[in-house]
């Protein structure tokens, strides 16, 4: 039996309830809207587990011109700079913003923002909350402001399945409940659906996250853009723990260094050392590891007795894996944290489709570029879902056509796609792997089954993996180390790496076997 929920229709429907998607619908307000999501207001998403803060150019020494070429240069040539410059130009009022809804930022004794250092900037600028505990802090000052929110409606138990459409524009949304589907009608859609971590085993993202928008989008048609750069944050806690925790890039913003099982300093020969962009110490991680050799965090003296006043969540964690960081060396590695690919949208959040906009991890604006600058995600989060928002607003609603009933596809399941994207799309790629990840996970992708929504999203990385024929930012090739005289941005539609995919060697060979 299929609902249909004919009270919300011609209402703004948000999915998603992270940084992006809450602000999309607070600015909205007094306009009626729908926040849909799978778990609880604000649980289950990656915003809520980010450690260091927002990145914002709101010291006496700093401006959104050092800002700007900071996220630059960590880009690697492929940001879009106009764009960057806008996003960057609007961190203060988004700091006034999120103030204003409730969240209250760290200050210091005389009544001035706290800012915080991280990897590849040049100034203090790290807006933070409760230490280490921003998101968490973020989030539930949020989540208490859509509740006191008459215009806001949540369905908690929501997941979407599909986008529903009328011709080329949006007309609906088919969701799964617990009482079977649900047919939402409107004509704005809002995905803020974040990222894709839970594609791979070693993540720090909710691992339910294996690219939802982007899946959706893509079924509808949206173009996609730069979908092959996937960040590794260099320093998650290598431990048992699923997903893998984070030790803030700020823990070395601090002082911690890094060193491998012999005591060595390996990152000392590297310009920027241990704050380095996250893709060059990534990699230097991962040939420490590759050799078999271990990395370990040594805050010992930077920080020693004050590194749990400092950063409480990563004491916590360290603790619950016997570690001491006052005393004792933090084992570390890589782990999928951001991507910096998605759906493409403009300025303003709209994607190529009309009546979708999409804010947040889960869209591509050109922001990051091949490598995202340090805490410059939840400063998009919450630019972007503010001006989706105000887009959103002068956009007149269509009258809802007839939405037939669909059928309610499977329920997503990445466990077959996990380990072929591990194995084969991981820090350093080549050829073989990324046209052996193609092949196994095309099938997938074609089918009807719980894997076919991860595996299209998988694919869509490989496939754009197989044309950068380089190494820039967080897409490394042993094949071709070097970067080409060209940056260059990438944009296609599912149907178009359908055909890239069904056209590689590996996948023909296969098929012929």
């Amino acid at each position: 039996m299929t609902e249909r929920l004919h009270n919300l229709a011609g209402r703004t429907v948000i999915v998603g309830s992270g940084l992006a998607g809450l602000m999309t619908a607070l600015t909205l307000a007094p306009e009626p809207c729908v926040i849909l999501t799978c778990a609880a207001l604000g649980a289950e998403t990656s915003s809520a587990w980010a450690q260091g803060g927002i990145a914002a150019s709101m010291g006496a020494d700093d401006s959104a011109a050092l800002h700007l070429g900071d996220t630059l240069v960590a880009g690697d040539g492929v940001c879009d700079p106009s764009v960057a410059a806008g996003i960057i130009a609007d961190a203060p009022a988004a700091i006034a913003a999120l103030e204003q809804a409730g969240v209250r930022f760290d200050r210091n004794a005389a009544g001035e923002l706290s800012l915080g250092l991280e990897a590849a900037h040049s100034r203090r600028r790290i807006v933070h909350a409760e230490g280490d505990g921003s998101g968490a802090a973020i989030i539930a000052a949020l989540v208490r402001a859509v509740k006191q929110t008459p215009s806001i409606t949540v369905l908690e138990g929501f997941e979407a399945r599909r986008i529903m459409m009328d011709g080329e524009c949006v007309a609906g949304l088919l969701s799964a409940t617990a009482n079977g589907a649900a047919i939402l009608p409107t004509s704005k859609l809002v995905l803020a659906t974040g990222g894709i971590g839970g594609l791979y085993d070693a993540t720090t993202n909710p691992m339910g996250n294996f690219g939802q928008g982007i899946a959706l989008a893509a079924r509808a048609g949206a173009d996609l853009a730069d979908m092959e750069f996937v960040q590794f944050h260099p320093t998650a806690l290598d431990s048992r723990r699923r997903p893998l925790a984070l030790v803030s890039e700020a823990v070395r913003g601090e002082g911690a260094l890094l060193l491998n099982e012999r005591g060595e300093r390996f990152m000392a020969r590297i310009p920027g050392a241990e704050l380095a962009p996250r893709d060059v110490v990534a990699r230097a991680i991962s040939a420490e590891i590759a050799r078999g050799g271990r990395v370990f965090l040594d805050a010992r003296d930077a920080l020693g007795s004050r590194f749990a006043a400092r950063f409480p969540v990563i004491s916590t964690l360290c603790g619950e894996a016997g570690i001491n960081p006052a005393k004792d060396l933090i084992p570390v590695r890589p782990a999928v944290h951001y991507h910096m690919g998605g759906v493409a949208t403009d300025a303003n959040g709209r994607s190529s489709v009309a009546g979708l906009w999409v804010a947040g991890e889960a869209a591509s604006t050109g922001l990051h570029g091949a490598n995202r600058l340090a805490s410059n995600s939840l400063l998009e989060a919450a630019v972007m879902g503010m001006r989706a928002a105000r887009d959103i607003s002068t956009m007149p609603g269509r009258a809802a056509g007839t939405l037939l009933a669909e059928k309610l596809p499977a329920p997503a399941d990445a466990s077959l796609v996990r380990p072929i994207v591990s194995r084969h799309l991981g820090v350093l790629r080549n050829a073989g792997a990324v046209e052996g990840a193609i092949a196994a996970l095309l099938p997938l992708a074609e089918g009807d089954g719980p894997a076919a929504d991860p595996a299209i999203v998988a694919l869509l990385i490989a496939v754009f993996a197989s044309l950068r024929t380089e190494s820039r930012g967080a897409h490394a090739r042993t094949d071709f180390p070097l970067k080409l005289g060209d940056a260059n941005r990438r944009c296609m539609r599912l149907s178009q790496a359908l055909e890239i995919a069904r056209a590689t060697p590996s996948y023909a060979l296969a098929r012929s076997a």
